[in-house]
């Protein structure tokens, strides 16, 4: 078996290193013991990716993984972990044929010290046992989403001196960075240090922040003060600025970058930043794709951060699990705001539950709610944490959930909690956490687009305290089905014209827009993403309700809608339903998007006439004239600073 190849991220400038085993790792399903099966592969891996995306049901088994790594004579004298980013879902540890230990769920990192396990001078080898079974003490137990396994983060070796901050505190960075105060003239801070020291005496801990350093003294754990003068506020995507932290204790240095800012949310006037207010025009997202599933580069997290700026968000809802540390950290340095969750997931309509009552489960998401929030503390991008989406009421999980709910708030008293449920709101689970959201899917699962507005206005008439937002909404769409008409399909079908989607969102944007206490609103889904129990659309396995495709080729009309809504920095002008290019009938329907005014359709060179757009930047033209065969479609703003074009062919 080959060596791993060990890259450096640091130097030997300062005492610890890091080094990403990505590479010379071999893979093997856990039930087939031939020892011709193992497969050379690199991280980020997860064996679903062998699944065909129709698979009922996909593959939720056993792994191994294992790789090598000769031991560098740097490291003698120092203290040496294994840091896993994310490997899903119960993971057992093995080094040198001895037991490291073991983490369950799939979402949080986890460090374990190795030192007194590793051979010096020789080739240690390291095996990962991985299962993403189904399990009930393990959360997610259920939901509308794959479960993928394997090592589909990355893995790092950690090599420290004796004395070191600490990476074992719930593998956090061992730092956490406190705003105390803040104004304009300065900005108070308390940094906290958790330390490793085998010398068991008192170290000086230094914090340089803005230039200036700042010191306390501690054996286990030092508490720093320390002052920003003229602080420059983290401000969104208006002006995400960020600090850096440099802690050292003797030879040992840990890095944070964080920002300070301020936001509240009022129950009737919504979402405020440093004062002023702000409308979340959020998305949610799942952190998979076609082809790779769950086991993303740092490049694909990345593209997606892209697209979601270039739609317009500026926030977003990391559903259902923590996500990789690269959407946080990309988050933070773009300026959307996150609410950031743990996989406490309900069945939805699903005849499932996602709550069991046993103290097995209870101590699992007591654990992974405290790693999701030690381990990004820092991030000036998360402004609330995630307890639970769509759980039931039987078994009654309130009592479990204000335990929970306390547990967020001694961890981090500076952030609120928030829910996502689709019950009713005079159910208890409603009070439990400060914010409180809905997934609605009305005009798709039942009932209307215009029945999202009397929801909420009731739901805020009767419960004035309730600080309310929209979790999630969509419709699912195939980019390969169209229809003259717009009319709802069957939700469950495999229908999906892409038009109804887009018409959902223009009358469910239309209610929340104009209901300023709604503090957020996340569109379920920016992209289509795996869920093998479906059986509906143009394909099995998918849940299409993204505004863009598995692949993140194609971008749906919808999409385009919330461009030209949430985007003034850009010119926007789109014609919908350019993918229809076969038309049955001579007359038909049109609609584009618009933040440039005014724009004019042009048909075989004719004009069809100037449209002005609405309070939703839509414009409509009506029964417009095709010709027999190919008509070549032209739409062009009338101040001339955007255009868009397609070809439609008629055959009666």
């Amino acid at each position: 078996m080959a060596a791993a190849l060990l890259i450096f991220a640091a130097g030997n400038l300062f005492a610890r290193e890091t080094v990403t085993l990505r590479d010379g790792w071999e893979f093997r399903y856990g039930w087939d013991f031939a020892a011709s099966r193992w497969e050379k592969i690199s991280l980020p891996h997860t064996w679903n990716t062998a699944d065909k995306e129709s698979d009922h049901p996909y593959t939720r088994t056993m792994g191994l993984y294992r790789t090598s790594f000769a031991f560098n004579p740097s490291w003698n004298g120092k203290r040496l972990f294994l840091r896993f980013n994310g490997a899903a879902t119960v993971a057992d540890v093995m080094l040198n044929d001895r037991y490291v230990g073991r983490h369950k769920g799939g979402y949080t990192a986890f460090c374990f010290e190795i030192t007194d396990l590793l051979e010096r001078g020789k080739t240690n080898r390291l095996s990962v046992r991985l299962s993403n079974a189904e399990t009930s003490d393990v959360i997610p137990l259920t939901g509308d989403f794959n479960i993928f396994g394997g090592l589909y983060r990355s893995v790092e070796l950690i090599a420290a001196d004796k004395v070191c901050v600490s990476p074992l505190d719930y593998a956090s960075s061992g730092v956490y960075i406190t705003q105390t105060s803040l104004s304009d003239e300065k900005a108070g801070l308390s940094v906290k240090v958790k330390l490793l020291n085998e010398e068991r005496t008192e170290q000086t801990v230094s914090v340089e922040i803005d230039g200036r350093r700042f010191t306390g003294k501690g054996v286990d754990e030092a508490v720093i003060a320390a002052e920003i003068e003229n602080p420059r506020r983290w401000n969104g995507v208006a002006d995400p600025f960020l600090y850096t932290a440099v802690v050292r204790v003797g030879n040992d240095k840990v890095t944070e970058t964080f920002g300070v800012r301020e936001f509240s949310v009022d129950a009737d006037r919504g979402f405020f930043l440093n004062g002023n207010p702000i409308r979340l025009n959020g998305v949610c997202r799942h952190q998979e794709r076609e082809g790779k599933l769950s086991a993303l580069t740092e490049e694909d997290h990345l593209l997606d951060i892209k697209i979601m700026k270039e739609m317009g968000s500026n926030a977003l809802r990391a559903a259902h699990y923590p996500q990789a540390k690269e959407i946080y950290e990309a988050c933070d340095r773009e300026g959307l705001l996150v609410w950031a969750e743990i996989p406490f997931v309900g069945p939805g309509g699903y005849d499932d539950t996602g709550y069991l009552p046993s103290p097995y489960l209870h101590e699992n998401i007591r654990t992974q709610l405290i790693e999701m929030i030690r381990q990004n503390y820092n991030h000036p991008s998360i402004v609330t944490w995630g307890l639970f989406n769509e759980l039931k009421m039987s078994p009654n999980p309130v009592p479990f959930l204000e335990e929970l709910n306390r547990l967020a708030k001694e961890e981090d008293p500076s952030r609120p909690t928030v829910a996502a449920t689709n019950l009713l709101a005079s159910e208890p689970l409603t009070f439990v956490t400060d914010l409180i959201a809905w997934n609605q899917y009305l005009g798709w699962y039942g009932g209307t687009p215009a029945m999202l507005g009397i929801f909420l206005d009731a739901v805020h008439q009767r419960y004035p305290e309730l600080k309310i937002a929209v979790s999630e909404y969509g419709a699912g769409a195939s980019v390969l089905h169209h229809e003259e008409a717009i009319r709802k399909p069957q939700a469950t079908g495999k229908f999906h014209p892409e038009a109804y989607q887009t018409e959902y969102h223009i009358q469910n944007w239309k209610a929340l827009k104009a209901r300023e206490f709604v503090w957020g609103t996340f569109i379920w889904n920016l992209f289509d993403f795996s869920a093998s129990h479906r059986t509906e659309g143009d394909r099995d396995g998918i849940n299409d309700k993204g505004l863009v495709t598995h692949d993140r080729k194609e971008y749906k009309d919808a999409f385009y809608f919330y461009q030209a809504n949430w985007r003034d920095d850009i010119p926007v002008l789109h014609l919908c339903e350019k993918r229809f290019t076969d038309r049955g009938k001579k007359r038909i329907f049109v609609r584009a998007f618009s933040n440039v005014g005014k724009a004019e359709l042009f048909v075989n060179g004719e004009s069809a006439g100037i449209a002005e757009p609405d309070d939703l930047r839509c414009l409509i033209w009506k029964n417009v004239k095709l010709n027999e065969g190919k008509n070549q479609i032209e739409l062009k703003a009338v101040d001339g600073t955007a255009a868009d074009s397609c070809v439609w062919n008629f055959k009666q």
